[in-house]
């Protein structure tokens, strides 16, 4: 596999640079020692031998952060906890939402560690406070490591913003470096691929330039 940094690809960059931001608000949110959790689920029942409480229709929330499915399990044991979500998954945090199948959340004590969602496909959309744009991410997978800071899409990904547009089978973007790297397979279908419209601004700059030309 060919691995392509595509350092100039400053949309996907935004884009997921406001993922990350996100996930962090997450990460901060989801922090057990700082805030309360809000658990309302339709009904309980907890199994002694996994350590584990069964919600079904659950809706789950804490500070700016709320999760919606058909079913989560929260098991306990030790410094590790994870949450499993399932069936119509609704993350919503801040100006961002995630959609997707299933969705793990993996805490170390009280401190989120890794997330991991699921979906055919999981989408992903932020609006950022200070545009009207609409950021919007689908893949098959999408994985958040707190601890290397790395945020993987991985089936099909692809980014759209403003009317442009990356797609490829896999992105992984380095929240601290800033960095963004898209995989492809060689194969014809697998191609990196990118779409881009020239804005307004743009287009009339570049009307501006040739007419200075005509006029020279």
């Amino acid at each position: 596999m060919k691995s392509k940094p595509l350092k100039s690809l400053r949309l996907a960059a935004a884009a997921l640079a406001l993922l990350a931001t996100t996930a962090s608000a997450q990460d901060r949110d989801l922090d057990l020692s700082r805030l309360p959790w809000d658990i309302n689920a339709e009904t309980a029942d907890f199994d002694g031998e996994s350590a584990t409480i069964i919600y079904t229709g659950l809706r789950f929330s804490q500070g700016t952060t709320s999760i919606e499915a058909d079913e989560g399990r929260a098991n306990n044991r030790d410094r590790e906890r994870v949450w499993q979500f399932s069936g119509n998954v609704t993350i919503t945090v801040n100006n961002g939402e995630i959609k997707c199948d299933s969705a793990v959340l993996h805490f170390d004590g009280s401190a989120l560690s890794q997330a991991v969602v699921k979906g055919s496909p999981a989408s992903f959309e932020v609006r950022r406070l200070d545009a009207d744009d609409v950021t919007y991410a689908e893949a098959a997978q999408l994985q958040y490591d707190v601890r290397n800071g790395t945020i993987e899409f991985s089936g099909d990904a692809t980014i759209t913003e403003s009317g442009n547009q990356i797609s490829a089978p896999l992105f992984v973007y380095n929240i601290t470096e800033r960095r963004i790297n898209a995989d492809s397979d060689g194969s014809e279908d697998s191609r990196v691929r990118i779409i881009y419209t020239p804005t307004d601004d743009e287009i009339e700059a570049l009307d501006d330039r040739e007419q200075d030309v005509e006029n020279e």
